[in-house]
């Protein structure tokens, strides 16, 4: 085994949007040649780390990531190794053969939210340059998506969150909406007791009583597609009760007229039908929020998950500008970005419609900037593809994607409508997977390229801050694995581009600075070094006001920018500096119960797992405390269906079927049911899923669905009910 890693080396943990700091070191025994030392002076986490954080450096070890190529011989045949040559040629093979006979746009691309900001400018790069192709997105589509229209919508610009995370312990009243961060971003939680300790009061609203309802002063528990009902109806409270900062909307607002009117229909006893949510829960949230001297709001998936995600956390927005909470000192509205790198992962080119700088993909000058940059003709540029979901549903039919490069995702298990989805994925001419694990996609490809993992490779990444943070190689890539930088570069080179793709991070991220330099995402006043000795930069960071675009943090002779870690202060970055209130109102979900389909369904994710769970199912310490998938659901429920505790139950929705361990508790909704996302097969929560779409965000509505229940024969005994819902992977091909 080589153990090269001597010193202490800081990074990043490779999980969640925290990015919490940490150091790596050599193990002196045991399966993984790294051991995980904790890093104090990192201001987001302070030494502190969860479970999956603590355990991240078991994926490293022999016998659980990729080592080496794989290839298919013939559509039913089994992987086997390969050398590298023969593997990228079989790849850019395929992706030239499917152009010349459908044309570019039948090679799509499908990233993923933990890619460092390096890899994910490359990848777009390479779809964009060396396949010409429209088709490319990525799994954040599915992460907050609704969040960022909203917030272009609202202020003009999309960044998680537009304070530092520590902000939130200085707040006055903390509304936090469809989040458990006690299980999916633990160290956060450290924010919300000291919010509670220097006097903040806390308002949850979740149709689940969880581990971070249980430290809020108030929870609100509306049914699942509800949430917009619930903010347009504490919006009248706030007209009805006075509490409007009528200098503030008419000074830094627009809108304000409609958005009154919409919520002014909204009142308390029909939001109370509509939710569930008591008139008195919703008073005295109001009460706490106004009475105090700031507040925030902060959404995740739970709100945004949704077919009319982008309308539901408008309607949040609304609630903090009339307040006068948004753009002032520890107040402010925001959004907690799931995935490692989902923030800078959209910032740079993976998305459909964007390029590097955030900057649209149909705008002529943002055009003309990147092609200067890339040194190709601005007309040589694709147009916008379609969205994520969109993407995988045209996997290989006529006129959709026919090779598919994925990199980084595991749409086997995490898209919706997931049965579909693997049909698709097994319909593809050729499928190209990079990973550092077999996932239960990679299972499926044609071609399995062996990727680096965090502790192998250097490059940035964006927290859910807008901090801009530097992981540092620590160890060399095991075995014959290679970055995804080298592994671009091998591909692009085969099609015909043997310059424009380095492998080196520092080189990519220089041309990175360069590309985003004038957009909003500007990072061109940001280098690694600068990274290292400020323990992170926050963007917008332009190279200086001295001018000197990309050639040093200063420019040439510029004053070095600060960065930005509070946003909106003085104007917001709209043309006008004046926020937008939302016109929106209530609407069902894509999916309503009813007679045949009679419960809500909600997913979500458990402490000890992670998104599709591909690396930490391989963990030990994590699989035994979180050992498979469940469904979660009310006494009353359990009592009516005649099921016990651990009694398989039988999930049933219009698109499949999935089957998991009862797990009875008061803490959900009678009407709800609850299952993590994070296992394919007969547990799979997206067998069941649907994948109706924001009409703005495309954002599909994995938090609600109608289901019904009904308990199962227990396991082995072959029954329907056991196996519904579920395709093996092998034998979807």
């Amino acid at each position: 085994m080589n153990r090269t890693a001597t010193a202490l080396v800081d990074t990043h943990c490779p999980y969640c949007s925290l990015q919490c700091g940490m150091r790596l070191g050599a193990a002196a025994s045991g399966p993984s040649p790294v051991e995980i030392v904790e890093r104090p002076d990192f201001p987001v986490n302070r030494g502190a780390l969860c479970g999956k954080g603590h355990s991240a450096a078991a994926v490293l070890a022999p016998g659980v990531r990729l080592t080496a190529p794989l290839v298919r011989d013939t559509k039913d045949g089994p992987l086997r190794e390969a050398d590298w040559d023969e593997a990228l040629d079989r790849a850019a093979s395929a992706m030239a053969r499917t152009g010349a006979r459908h044309g570019r746009n039948a090679v799509g691309v499908f990233g993923g939210g933990g890619l460092t900001n390096e890899k994910a400018y490359l990848l777009g790069k390479f779809a964009r340059v060396a396949l010409r192709t429209a088709n490319i997105d990525y799994n954040g589509r599915f992460c907050m998506s609704s969040a960022a229209a909203a917030h272009r919508n609202a202020f003009g610009l999309d960044r998680g969150l537009p304070f530092p995370l520590a902000d939130v312990a200085r707040t006055g009243c903390l509304v936090l909406v469809g989040s458990n961060l006690a299980d999916t971003m633990p160290p956060a939680v450290r924010h919300i007791r000291e919010l509670r300790d220097n006097g903040g009061t806390l308002v949850v609203v979740d149709p689940r009583r969880t581990r971070t309802a249980d430290l809020a002063d108030l929870h609100l528990a509306p049914a699942p597609g509800t949430d917009l009902a619930l903010a347009l109806g504490l919006l009248h409270l706030v007209v009805a009760g006075g509490h409007v900062d009528e200098d503030f909307v008419a000074s830094r607002t627009t809108g304000w007229e409609a958005a009154r009117t919409a919520a002014t229909a909204h009142w308390p006893e029909r939001v109370e039908a509509i939710t569930g949510v008591p008139v008195a829960d919703m008073r005295r949230a109001v009460e706490l929020f106004t009475a105090a001297g700031s507040g925030m709001v902060l959404t995740a998936r739970g709100p945004e998950q949704q077919s009319k995600g982008v309308d539901t956390v408008g309607a949040w927005i609304n609630l903090c500008l009339a307040t006068g909470r948004a753009g002032r000192p520890f107040s402010g509205y925001g959004c907690l970005t799931g995935q490692g790198n989902g923030q800078g992962g959209r910032e740079h080119g993976q998305k459909a419609d964007q390029l590097p700088g955030y900057r649209s993909i149909t705008d002529p000058a943002a055009r003309a900037h990147v092609a200067e940059v890339w040194g190709v003709d601005p007309a040589d540029l694709p147009g916008p593809g379609v969205s994520a979901y969109e993407l995988l549903d045209s996997l290989g039919t006529e006129g959709g994607v026919r090779t598919l490069l994925l990199m980084g995702s595991n749409p086997v298990v995490s898209a919706p409508n997931a049965r579909h989805v693997t049909s698709r994925i097994a319909a593809l001419d050729t499928l190209i997977v990079c990973d550092v694990v077999l996932s239960e996609t990679a299972a499926l490809a044609d071609v399995v390229l062996p990727s680096a993992q965090w502790a192998e490779e250097t490059g940035t990444m964006t927290n859910l801050e807008g901090r801009v943070i530097l992981r540092r190689a620590a160890v060399p890539p095991a075995g014959r694995a290679r970055t995804d930088l080298r592994i671009l570069r091998g591909l692009a080179g085969r099609l015909g581009h043997e310059k424009g793709f380095p492998a080196d991070p520092e080189e990519v991220f220089t041309e990175l600075r360069a590309a985003s330099a004038g957009g909003q995402a500007d990072y061109s006043g940001i280098d690694y070094a600068r990274i290292e000795a400020e323990d992170g930069v926050f963007w917008p960071c332009p190279a200086g006001v001295g001018g000197g675009g990309a050639q040093g943090p200063a420019g040439v002779g510029g004053a070095v920018h600060p960065g930005t870690p509070r946003l909106f202060l003085d104007r917001f970055a709209t043309p006008d500096g004046r926020a937008r209130f939302a016109d929106v109102s209530h609407r069902p979900a894509g999916e309503e119960p009813d007679a045949e389909y009679p419960l809500y369904l909600t997913t979500g994710r458990v402490l000890a797992q992670y998104q599709s769970g591909a690396q930490t199912r391989r963990t030990p310490e994590l699989n035994r405390a979180a050992p498979g998938s469940f469904v979660e659901l009310h006494p009353r429920l359990a009592a009516r269906l005649g099921v016990a505790e651990g009694e398989r139950l039988t999930l049933t929705s219009r698109r499949g079927r999935a089957t998991a361990p009862a797990r009875i508790t008061a803490a959900i909704r009678p009407d709800t049911v609850f299952m993590p996302f994070h296992w394919p097969g007969e547990g799979r929560a997206n067998s069941l899923t649907h994948d109706a779409l924001d009409p703005q965000s495309r954002m599909p509505e994995f938090k609600v669905c109608a289901v019904r229940a009904e308990k199962a024969p227990p396991a082995g005994t072959g029954t329907a009910a056991t196996t519904a819902g579920t395709v093996p992977v092998e034998a979807a091909r």
